[in-house]
């Protein structure tokens, strides 16, 4: 590792210890991955943050939040690969017929694909001084952030870390088990 990437994690870290960026809990060892044939959103910001492993791992995400969001025809898996079983595959789908709802809702993202378009938005504002997400949707000062009053993406896929919501109603709710490998997408 180069001097300025061990400062750079060295800052993280003790930014992290310090309370400066976002970590409610402990990520798995595992992305997953959400589909949804689109999102409606009301007070969107953007910016990037550090989630942490178990093993005290730092993992750079790109944060979404969202104060309300309306999602139609969701779809999340992630598969776990087990010693002898192989691929199992854990599927959740909602919002087939009324939209899946959440409130504040947080997602840790690795990446994020769509056709989207957003309503007054802010591309380059510091990530410290957000302020049209949910109140605590904010990164470290000096940060690249973008927000806007509105979103609206379609054929949404994302990879990520960690999901959190204030409240998330998932209408039409279907979980399920399989083996072999199933994603979204």
């Amino acid at each position: 590792m180069t001097a300025p990437a061990v400062a750079v994690t060295a800052g993280l870290g003790i930014a992290l210890a310090q309370g400066a960026l976002a970590a409610s809990f402990a990520v798995s060892g595992q992305q997953f991955k959400v589909s949804a044939k689109s999102l409606e959103g009301e007070g969107f910001a953007q910016y990037g943050s550090v989630d942490v492993n178990a093993r005290q791992e730092l993992i750079p995400v790109a944060v979404t939040a969202i104060k309300e969001a309306k999602l139609y025809d969701l779809c999340q898996s992630v598969v776990t690969t087990l010693p002898v079983i192989g691929d199992i595959s854990l599927n959740l789908t909602a919002g087939k017929k009324a939209p899946v709802e959440a409130s504040n809702l947080f997602v840790d993202a690795t990446q994020l694909a769509g056709d989207a378009e957003f309503t007054n938005i802010e591309i380059g504002r510091d990530a410290s001084t957000l302020d049209k997400g949910p109140a605590e949707a904010q990164g470290m000062q000096d940060l690249f952030a973008q927000q806007a009053d509105k979103v609206s993406i379609s054929s949404l896929q994302q990879t990520a870390w960690a999901t959190n919501a204030g409240t998330f109603k998932l209408s039409g709710l279907n979980m399920g088990i399989s083996k072999g490998k199933k994603e979204c997408f």
